[in-house]
């Protein structure tokens, strides 16, 4: 289902994008990676990834990447917006600008991606667009204030792309990878899960058919219910 398939990814020089983008490699999907890292990038690059070196955070480099891939195969079909970064400080500690610049990668980085690839999937008659989020969005745990209320943030403008996308194949999901040994620590964490265990969900979300879920979570291969007393919190 993947083979062939022009499938994009954000933030891809590391952690999950980095594991995504060699895991749909290797499913034969065409892979284009974007990250500020190019140091990471080229580690990564190989004869079915190309990357491209840009900041999520500008609307015309994203624009520039989504082209670039567009132009190279013709097609559109999967887009993970995942850029993203660490936590950050207390809400009357953060230096000048860093609120708003934190703001800027998870939640205009993922806008980007979404306002420049749905006219061109909206063109073909197709697409799957999967939004990295987290359960921070519904909780608070102290010093994470940018990072959920962009993650609370991108859940709600996803849910309202899916619904203005309801009548098209266009299919628009979020993924939940749950705590996992990434850079957004800031040091190993081998007693979590690798990267690599958050695949399963992100094919899945990739290869869904027509008709399938759009503006959900998915957590472990499952719909996640966002915002609700039912749910069994874990703290990262």
């Amino acid at each position: 289902m993947l083979k062939d398939k022009t499938l994009l990814i954000t933030g891809a020089a590391s952690g999950l994008g980095k594991s995504w983008a060699e895991k749909f490699s290797e499913e034969g999907a065409k892979v284009f990676a974007m990250d500020i890292n190019q140091k990471g990038l080229d580690a990564l690059e190989g004869d079915s990834i190309e990357s491209y070196q840009g900041d999520v955070s500008v609307a015309s480099e994203v624009k520039s990447f989504v082209e670039k891939a567009h132009k190279s195969t013709g097609t559109l079909d999967i887009m993970f917006n995942n850029a993203g970064m660490g936590f950050g400080h207390r809400v009357d500690s953060f230096p000048d600008g860093e609120f708003e610049h934190h703001i800027s990668v998870h939640l205009f980085g993922t806008i980007y991606g979404m306002r420049y690839a749905l006219p061109l999937m909206q063109n073909q008659g197709y697409g799957r667009i999967i939004n990295t989020i987290s359960r921070n969005a519904e909780v608070d745990q102290q010093g994470t204030s940018a990072y959920s209320a962009a993650k609370a943030a991108i859940w709600s403008a996803s849910r309202v792309a899916a619904k203005e996308n309801n009548d098209k194949d266009i299919l628009i999901n979020m993924i939940i990878p749950g705590p996992t040994n990434t850079g957004i620590w800031g040091k190993d964490m081998p007693h979590l899960q690798s990267p690599e265990d958050t695949f399963p969900t992100a094919k899945l979300l990739a290869t869904l058919e027509e008709g399938g879920p759009s503006g959900k979570v998915f957590w472990n291969e499952m719909i996640y219910s966002m915002f609700n007393e039912g749910n069994e919190i874990l703290k990262r």
